[in-house]
């Protein structure tokens, strides 16, 4: 384990990754504990307000971020700044991407459904840097033999190759998988080789004179939409609590 963990994560430079990751995880878990209290009204805890103003908790996550970000840049990353400097940065982004959908939306949609998306973009955030810390780096670790070498050079051929596919998954609409694909292969090849989405950049060009293609698109789109929409829902409702219900409109005419 000892060995594993210096030539993996203390040699490439890892740590400060590691510590960024664990802090941001940490950062996003206490902060929704924390508005899902005040929600509630339990605790101690309150809205932070200036002359009136509420502050919301990506303003100081801007701040920790920029300190973090700057001082990472210009530490050495097997040092004791960049470590903390990775810890400020984790931090702040767990801050700033808790209320990813305000910054999207520029308005205060924290407990609507438009906030969901800042739950989303935290779990792949915190997805996608957890299997780039779990993967080997192909460049940068020292006293390699010759085979380790051939090894690494087949690497780096595969992760250019993945990337290619990871791009054409992201053309074909499948974000998500796209995303995962960098960092493991086989979610990319299936985003590349299933059809598109059909609002995606390759059914508009590809599709746009193949009305089956368009329809078999449009079919499979629903049935994946309806069959996860409920299981996604949950988890986010799990993670970052029950958006507020809708206010129910009154149709035209009527009080």
């Amino acid at each position: 384990m000892g060995h594993w963990w210096t030539r993996n994560i203390i040699e490439p430079g890892k740590l400060p990754l590691l510590l960024a990751l664990a802090s941001f995880v940490l950062t996003f878990v206490i902060t929704r504990i924390v508005v899902r209290l005040i929600r509630a009204g339990k605790g101690p805890f309150g809205n932070v307000k200036a002359g009136g103003l509420h502050i919301h908790h990506v303003v100081p996550g801007v701040v920790l971020t920029v300190i973090g970000g700057f001082g990472a840049v210009g530490s050495d990353r097997h040092g004791f700044g960049s470590a903390v400097s990775a810890v400020v940065f984790g931090v702040g982004a767990g801050l700033v991407l808790d209320e990813f959908a305000l910054i999207l939306h520029l308005d205060d949609v924290y407990w609507s459904e438009e906030g969901r998306k800042s739950v989303e973009v935290v779990v792949v955030t915190a997805a996608l840097v957890g299997l780039m810390l779990s993967g080997f780096l192909p460049f940068g670790v020292n006293d390699l033999t010759e085979d380790e070498l051939q090894d690494r050079a087949g690497v780096v051929l595969s992760i250019a190759l993945n990337f290619g596919v990871a791009l054409l998954a992201l053309a074909k609409g499948k974000t998500r998988m796209a995303i995962f694909g960098v960092i493991v292969p086989l979610v990319a090849l299936i985003g590349a080789i299933r059809l598109a989405r059909p609002t995606s950049p390759w059914a508009r060009r590809f599709y746009r004179r193949r009305p089956r293609a368009r329809a078999r698109a449009r079919l499979r789109a629903y049935h994946h939409d309806r069959r996860w929409a409920g299981p996604r829902r949950r988890f986010q409702d799990l993670i970052g609590g029950r958006p507020d219900p809708e206010p129910v409109r009154s149709l035209p005419g009527r009080s």
